[in-house]
C-alpha cells in the first residue's frame, strides 16, 4: 500500500502565502505524476496543478502566475507555494499521485489520495 500525507494548511489573509507538502511512503517503484487538486463546499473537486517525473508541469487558470508546483523526487514529495492568496481559494486541498508498485515480478499502476488539508483565506 501507499499513503500520501499532506501537511501546511491553515488560515491565512487574502494575499499571504502557504505552502503545502505532500509526502508518499509505502511500497513505491516510482511515482509518474503528482498533483494537488482542491474542492470548495458545494463544489466539485479540480485540479489544481501536476507535475511529472520528469518536472513538466500544467496549471489551472486560476493558479497560473501565483502557486507553483514541485518535487523532490528522492523524497517523494510533492510541494504547492501558493502566493497572493485570495478568499476564492479556500478549499480543502487533496494531494494525488499515480504510483507504480512492483509485487514480485509485476508492475502495478495505482492511484492514490491524500486525506485533503484546509487551506482558508480570510481576513
Amino acid at each position: 500500500q501507499v499513503q500520501l500525507l499532506e501537511s501546511g494548511g491553515g488560515l491565512v489573509q487574502p494575499g499571504g502565502s502557504l505552502r503545502l507538502s505532500c509526502a508518499a511512503s509505502g511500497n513505491i517503484f516510482s511515482i509518474e505524476t503528482m498533483a494537488w487538486y482542491r474542492q470548495a463546499p458545494g463544489e466539485q473537486r479540480e485540479l489544481v496543478a501536476d507535475i511529472t517525473s520528469g518536472g513538466s508541469t500544467t496549471y489551472a487558470d486560476s493558479a497560473k502566475e501565483r502557486f507553483t508546483i514541485s518535487r523532490d523526487n528522492a523524497k517523494n514529495t510533492v510541494y504547492l507555494q501558493m502566493n497572493s492568496l485570495k478568499p476564492e481559494d479556500t478549499a480543502v486541498y487533496y494531494c494525488n499521485a499515480i504510483v507504480k508498485r512492483k509485487i514480485v515480478s509485476r508492475i502495478y499502476d495505482s492511484e492514490y489520495w491524500g486525506q485533503g488539508t484546509q487551506v482558508t483565506v480570510s481576513s
